[in-house]
């Protein structure tokens, strides 16, 4: 809540600048990427459980009072380039007859910025993108549980940031530990030269630049990640050049049962090697999301309990029964029955792994 609200006041200032300067397309993109991005797509999915809880408690009443004040204020922001979408979203949002256009354009409360806290948030959004994609590429699915991660922190800081959000990126890319190291020297870097960035900076010089870069060695990458600019001997008797991020290419090579992920100064190693006890955890929350869509489809309420029957082969079943209680805790079921019999609903999930399962309310 408190990130959401310091993102609110830098879109306050940015659409007010941007207004100011008549760029009405620049408003737009920035109110675009703020509700997409980071309201929508991490602040409301991040909270998906605070709304669903049954009770109205101090936390629940926090999450939408939070979602409340970010929607009433887009909606004065984008008033004066969607002026009727934004006054029926302002109407709906506060209950108030009057007329969007009759309010006041927010000023930002820099009281509720928090830099380091965006910094950290940005770290968490970040890591997040490059392992999902990584799982993406080897065609792990993200209910698949994985051991760890690791991240290099050259710094204080990144270990700081990295420390206060383990925890958030452990839920969000689904992996057991994330692993802080020190240095970056268990990783491989590489550099390529990108020649339309080189030949503007270069000239004539680039292709003697461009060798020179192809022959960098692992640790003189790192420092041209870590630090932004490399001064650079390229061989052709004319002196150093000052080599920046933005006249290469990093990549970073897999180490063998790892993926390696390398961008924008951030680097994360994805342990991609599979136990029984991951594969285990991995068709049980296959298991929930299947019997979730059956409460769905009898159009059970989010808070009914349910009693839940399955069958299941040996194997499968003994893996189902080590997370029993996540099972039961997920689907809100009172009680898990096995049954010899293939009755209820065939599920197919991961792996060729196949049950039957009946939900029946409680």
């Amino acid at each position: 809540d408190r990130w959401i609200l310091s993102r609110l006041q830098g879109l306050i200032e940015d659409v007010d600048q941007a207004f100011s300067d008549l760029e009405p397309t620049r408003a737009g993109r920035a109110i675009q990427d703020f509700v997409v991005d980071e309201l929508s797509n991490w602040h409301v999915r991040l909270s998906r459980r605070r709304f669903w809880k049954g009770d109205m408690n101090a936390d629940k009443q926090s999450a939408y009072q939070t979602l409340s004040t970010c929607l009433s204020t887009v909606a004065i922001l984008g008033s004066p380039i969607a002026p009727f979408y934004m006054d029926r979203l302002h109407r709906d949002v506060t209950g108030d007859t009057g007329s969007v256009h009759l309010a006041l354009f927010p000023e930002s409360d820099q009281s509720q910025r928090d830099e380091a806290l965006e910094a950290r948030m940005a770290l968490a959004r970040q890591l997040s993108s490059q392992v999902l994609s990584l799982r993406k590429r080897e065609k792990i699915r993200v209910r698949q549980p994985l051991r760890r991660i690791m991240v290099p922190a050259l710094d204080d800081a990144t270990a700081a940031h990295l420390g206060a959000i383990s925890a958030l990126v452990r839920s969000e890319v689904n992996v057991k530990e994330v692993e802080i190291l020190r240095d970056d020297s268990a990783f491989v870097k590489k550099a390529k030269a990108d020649f339309k960035a080189l030949g503007r900076a270069m000239g004539p010089r680039m292709k003697a630049v461009a060798a020179a870069i192809g022959s960098l060695s692992s640790s003189d990458v790192s420092q041209l990640e870590r630090e932004g600019t490399l001064f650079l001997d390229p061989g052709d008797g004319q002196g150093n050049v000052e080599l920046t991020t933005a006249h290469v290419t990093i990549q970073t090579e897999d180490i063998p049962g790892w993926l390696v992920s390398s961008e924008s100064g951030v680097t994360v190693a994805l342990d991609v090697n599979l136990d029984d006890a991951l594969r285990a955890e991995g068709l049980s929350r296959e298991l929930v999301n299947r019997v979730q869509n059956l409460r769905k489809d009898a159009d059970l309420e989010i808070t009914d309990r349910i009693h839940l029957t399955v069958h299941a082969d040996d194997n499968i079943r003994r893996a189902l029964e080590a997370n029993l209680d996540y099972i039961r805790t997920e689907t809100l079921a009172d009680e898990v029955q096995w049954t010899e019999e293939e009755s209820g609903e065939p599920l197919q999930l991961e792996d060729g792994a196949s049950v039957w399962a009946q939900v029946d309310k409680c």
